[in-house]
């Protein structure tokens, strides 16, 4: 296939890690063709990806809607009406197009969500040093695509999160304006930053710009998926075994089961959800029952650390609890809380209940037990 132009090899590439690497370097990997023009956040994610894969490692990247062009691609994402992979082809634009994900997530892809179900395992597994066909690789797979993936694929083809239609009819107004606060915000932005084109500026020049635009864009979001990627490896993933033996001996603090302690603070929520649901179904009982209410963790690891008291929140609810901390401790501190709450050492109670500390893990234990039987 012929190789890139020389305008081509110019423009900014970027390494794994979103550094820049010289301009003029030549890239020896096979060509990567997306559209230029207004971009968006998943094909600035899909090019990026597939940059962290050794086979694309010193792939150059060519913008343009140039059918003669596109065909001298090795891969195109997001443009050229064709999802096939062996071609290589990745775009979700054509009418005919309804893949999803998997059987379970209903959500269209778009190019990010593509290069993802195609390259993501090889991807987690190469960033992670984790076999392939481990398990681990296959929860990271599945958890990046819930927490993040699947939502650069429903803003690219314009899914919302909840039903709009339902959301007018029930009269939910908006408590503010939130549209500027995503990440897909933020790589609009890019549209309209750094160097612009100017009317002096010759067709190469202004594509060049644009070009160099959306090298920042992808190394932004990138590093995004880079840290996400890492936060679930190095800190979500471990956490899973810790939280279920948590789970298995809650009983041993409360009768009601509904206190949960664990030995450090780590990602505890999703792994809690994910238990509750399991000790539901396999014992043929209530959710409510299998839930916990409070999770305690001390602050830190030395010996005489204070200790926390969480509320659990209500899963997909946002900052709801299944149960507050009680009303009346709400906003208290030091002694004043230890009175209200008839619990010794209290540090304090947050006035939106979801969070409190004690000196000692008998009094954060003390306050739970309480905060259960109120």
């Amino acid at each position: 296939m012929p190789g890139p132009t020389p305008s081509q090899q110019r423009e900014e590439m970027l390494t794994s890690e979103g550094e820049s690497l010289p301009k003029r370097q030549k890239m020896t990997g096979p060509l990567i063709g997306t559209h230029n023009g207004h971009f968006h956040a998943d094909e600035a994610l899909a090019v990026f990806m597939l940059r962290l894969l050794p086979t694309y490692k010193q792939s150059p990247l060519v913008r343009t809607r140039d059918p003669s062009v596109l065909q001298t691609c090795h891969t195109v994402v997001d443009v050229g009406g064709e999802y096939t992979t062996q071609n290589h082809r990745y775009d979700h634009h054509q009418r005919e197009f309804t893949t999803t994900f998997d059987d379970i997530h209903a959500t269209k892809l778009s190019s990010a969500g593509l290069v993802y179900k195609h390259f993501g395992k090889d991807i987690i597994a190469q960033q992670t040093a984790l076999a392939l066909e481990s398990g681990e690789v296959e929860l990271l797979y599945q958890k990046l695509y819930d927490d993040l993936i699947e939502a650069f694929d429903a803003n690219d083809n314009g899914i919302s999160v909840y039903d709009t239609t339902a959301l007018s009819n029930s009269d939910i107004k908006k408590r503010f304006e939130d549209r500027g606060f995503s990440l897909a915000s933020v790589v609009n932005r890019y549209n309209h930053a750094f160097e612009q084109s100017s009317d002096s500026d010759n067709a190469e020049e202004k594509q060049r710009k644009e070009d160099e635009r959306f090298a920042h864009a992808s190394a932004f979001v990138g590093q995004q998926f880079i840290m996400e990627l890492s936060d679930k490896h190095h800190s979500w993933l471990p956490a899973r075994s810790t939280v279920q033996t948590a789970y298995n001996n809650r009983l041993t603090h409360h009768s009601s089961g509904k206190i949960m302690v664990l030995p450090e603070g780590l990602p505890w929520a999703d792994h809690l959800y994910t238990l509750e649901r399991l000790s539901s179904s396999e014992k043929g009982i209530d959710i409510k029952e299998a839930q916990v209410l409070y999770v305690l963790f001390p602050e830190n690891d030395t010996k005489d650390s204070k200790w926390r008291i969480r509320a659990v929140g209500v899963e997909g609810g946002g900052f709801d609890n299944r149960k507050d901390l009680p009303d009346k401790w709400k906003g208290l501190r030091d002694e004043e809380l230890s009175k209200v709450s008839g619990v010794p050492g209290g540090v304090f109670i947050h006035a939106g209940g979801f969070i409190g500390g004690n000196k000692t893990f008998e009094g954060a234990l003390g306050m739970a037990v309480k905060a259960v039987e109120l």
